[in-house]
């Protein structure tokens, strides 16, 4: 893997990538500030939340690839902006050749049946007013996939087996599921459209451990046999190494660490990464209890007004006085492994 600059003339920056042809996704120089506002009558911008602040990187077809980080670091807007829910300030997202940061919503249209999200919460994520039946058939009658009633009904029947809920569950109300029942039918939503890419956003977060189990399961079993691609964002370190394959760490805004998943936990680099994975509680409570506990000091800074240079050097422990001047770069420390900062 190299990096891959972006078209000459384009500053749009540049991503750990992957041989031409195989690339389903790329993201180049993603950049979305929220702005603050003043004023009643006449308002006027004051400040900006840069939720995200320039990354690049490249999915893979067939992979999933993790996106992880606290909470704020900028993981959902990431994935907000490419479904173009959220329109990027700057950058681009190239999906299979294009670039629908330059569509309208019109044109837009096609490529939301090829990229679906899997949401967070499976109960806000569904109307409690329509029956399971009619939220995953509803998609098929939007895009016109499946214009006729019957067919329509068998259809969300055969997903609701595919996803191990019972076809009689059509008839139900979210309210009367469980919490991972109501997420296999968000599942069952998703592939309702015949997706290529699913964005995962916290998918398993809310459920219970033994539960998030049996839906990565079924994630993995679905990714093998309708060739999809995965976006999974998550915070939980352990989930996220069991089914992706490569990951990208985030903080406040940028990616500070990119590599395969077994090299990023075998051998993480970059201090924020190494001080994530040492929180990461072992099944064994006597390796658990011998370990040593790495602190992570200070609070996070504000998106609003980020740390000149590295965003991660007033909590750094290796930080020196150089890394308040220049934002590093990623470079390629190892084969394939990524990593922003000067100290390693």
């Amino acid at each position: 893997m190299s990096v891959e600059s972006a078209a000459p003339g384009a500053d749009i920056g540049a991503a750990p990538s992957v041989a031409k042809g195989e690339t389903l996704l790329e993201v180049r120089g993603l950049k979305k500030y929220f702005p603050i506002t003043a004023g009643v009558m006449i308002q006027r911008t004051i400040a900006e939340v840069k939720a995200v602040d320039g990354i690049s990187f490249d999915i893979r077809r067939g992979e999933t690839l993790g996106l992880v980080g606290e909470s704020g670091c900028g993981k959902t807007t990431t994935g907000r902006c490419i479904l173009q829910l959220d329109r990027p300030s700057e950058g681009a997202i190239i999906f299979d050749g294009v670039n629908l940061v330059e569509l309208d919503q019109r044109a837009l249209s096609p490529y939301r049946q090829k990229i679906q999200v899997i949401f967070q919460d499976p109960y806000s994520s569904l109307n409690p007013r329509l029956k399971i039946g009619t939220i995953i058939g509803e998609p098929m009658k939007v895009h016109n996939i499946e214009p006729n009633v019957n067919k329509r009904r068998a259809r969300v029947s055969e997903l609701l087996s595919i996803c191990g809920l019972d076809p009689r569950f059509a008839d139900r109300y979210p309210h009367e599921m469980s919490g991972g029942q109501r997420q296999r039918v968000g599942i069952a939503r998703a592939l309702s459209l015949n997706p290529q890419f699913i964005i995962c956003d916290e998918a398993v977060s809310a459920l219970d451990v033994s539960i998030q189990a049996q839906v990565i399961n079924l994630l993995e079993d679905l990714r093998e046999e309708f060739h999809l691609t995965y976006l999974f964002i998550a915070h939980d370190l352990s989930v996220v190494r069991h089914l992706c394959h490569r990951v990208a760490v985030m903080y406040l805004g940028k990616i500070v660490e990119f590599a395969e998943c077994d090299e990023l936990y075998d051998n993480p680099l970059h201090p924020y990464t190494q001080l994530l994975l040492s929180a990461v509680p072992i099944p064994d409570p006597v390796t658990e209890s011998k370990r040593e506990h790495k602190m992570l000091k200070g609070e996070v800074p504000s998106p609003i007004n980020p740390p000149s240079g590295c965003v991660f050097h007033p909590r750094c422990p290796i930080a020196v006085e150089g890394c308040s001047g220049a934002i590093p770069e990623l470079r390629e420390l190892r084969p394939g492994h990524w990593v922003a900062c000067t100290e390693v």
